[in-house]
């Protein structure tokens, strides 16, 4: 139980702190710029724990076993980190901007899981969709 609880808790936590961050970026601060400081910093945060999860002799040899998709991961995140910034600084609330965009991002990959990984849309998950819609209209109508 606790392997599917505890990383949850760290993405619940994270994501908190992430959002509370992400809105106080000075809009005076250039985007990319803080980005750039922001994925130096993760960088070397990851690189550090990367060699405290692996035996130095394993190290060449894990690196080898990555493909296109951290490349394309890079590049994804680049867009989710300027979205967020840009969403807090048009002038979204900490309260909705991450539960609208979460919403319609659910709506998607339930079509994203229908169409390209053969999952069932089950009548309770359009129920979901129409459930959540309308809690979209009520939260920024």
């Amino acid at each position: 139980m606790w392997k599917m609880i505890i990383p949850l808790l760290i993405i619940v936590g994270s994501n908190s702190f992430y959002h509370v961050i992400t809105k106080s970026v000075p809009e005076n601060v250039n985007t990319f710029g803080a980005l750039t400081v922001t994925y130096l910093v993760g960088a070397v945060l990851s690189a550090i724990l990367f060699l405290i999860s692996v035996k130095p002799v394993n190290a060449l040899t894990e690196l080898h076993k990555i493909n296109w998709t951290s490349f394309a991961l890079g590049c994804v995140i680049v867009g989710l980190e300027a979205g967020f910034v840009l969403m807090y600084r048009s002038g979204w609330k900490i309260s909705s901007a991450s539960l609208t965009a979460n919403i319609c991002l659910a709506v998607v990959l339930l079509a994203v899981g229908a169409l390209l990984y053969k999952e069932a849309v089950t009548p309770r998950q359009v129920a979901g969709v129409i459930v959540c819609a309308a809690g979209l209209f009520l939260i920024n109508g």
